[in-house]
């Protein structure tokens, strides 16, 4: 059993060169919001969820791009909607949303 039941990893990577990433899509501003969110309906720590911000997770042409473990699912997202998807529908509800799903 995993110390939480769900954990995400939101890819907040900035590159200088002019390539794609998860940064110019406002990763970071989305990850604060998923967390509020998170905390709001009581599933933060131990046994629930936690958010977390990573590095480059190599997905950034399919960005912004998030991980929930242990299920290894890939999602991107646009806006607070998606993100309020994927909190209804996965962390709570058990059921991937596959309109948001980056293929592995």
């Amino acid at each position: 059993m995993s110390y939480y039941r769900h954990h995400l990893f939101f890819c907040a990577n900035r590159r200088d060169d002019g390539r794609s990433c998860c940064a110019e899509h406002g990763a970071e501003r989305m990850r604060d919001y998923l967390k509020s969110r998170v905390k709001a309906a009581g599933l933060a720590g131990p046994g629930g969820v936690r958010v977390n911000t990573a590095g480059c997770l190599g997905r950034c042409e399919k960005g912004p791009v998030l991980v929930v473990y242990p299920e290894v699912v890939w999602y991107t997202y646009v806006d607070h909607e998606d993100l309020d998807e994927i909190l209804e529908r996965h962390l709570i509800g058990g059921e991937a949303v596959e309109r948001l799903l980056i293929d592995l």
